[in-house]
């Protein structure tokens, strides 16, 4: 069985996480009334995993460019492997334009990205009351198809350790 590089395995797990973590920090802090010391941290935080995850999304892709990923297995059914290459490609679309649209939201609201209150990211674009409502949906939009694909994902993933009992999860497993 060919298994995933030991830094693609990793890049792919802490990615995972931070996308998890965001996700969260996402929903929980737009339920926030108001304008809090609280809110405004956890917006902080948010912004903070966004530039840190489309900066490990870069360098997996980058990685993954240079070291295919292992081949499909021969018992995939080709209309299986022509969905899971679909899959891959949107993920890997959707963890780079979601901080993107984040980011550009966060500008056009008028809100410039500090990564980790220390390092200010270049500002694009002015403070843009229209485009903010649509970067706002945008975001929106990109994040609840990125929830629909991991969850396809990892449907897909536990067909094949439970029903296939392929070893295809254990590719990517450390």
């Amino acid at each position: 069985m060919q298994r995933y590089t030991r830094t693609a395995i990793w890049l792919h797990w802490l990615i995972a996480a931070l996308i998890v973590a965001s996700f969260s920090l996402g929903v929980t802090m737009v339920d926030i009334p108001g304008l809090t010391p609280t809110k405004l941290k956890y917006f902080s935080w948010h912004k903070w995993l966004g530039v840190t995850i489309f900066a490990l999304a870069c360098v997996r892709l980058l990685w993954r460019l240079r070291h295919p990923a292992p081949p499909y297995l021969d018992s995939m059914p080709r209309w299986q492997q022509k969905a899971a290459a679909a899959l891959h490609f949107l993920l890997y679309v959707l963890i780079i334009a979601i901080p993107v649209s984040g980011y550009f939201y966060s500008l056009a609201a008028g809100v410039p990205v500090v990564y980790l209150g220390i390092v200010p990211l270049p500002v694009f674009i002015g403070p843009d009351p229209e485009l903010k409502v649509i970067l706002k949906q945008v975001h929106y939009v990109l994040n609840m198809s990125l929830l629909a694909a991991v969850v396809l994902h990892v449907a897909a993933a536990l067909k094949h350790q439970f029903i296939d009992r392929d070893d295809v999860l254990r590719r990517m497993l450390p």
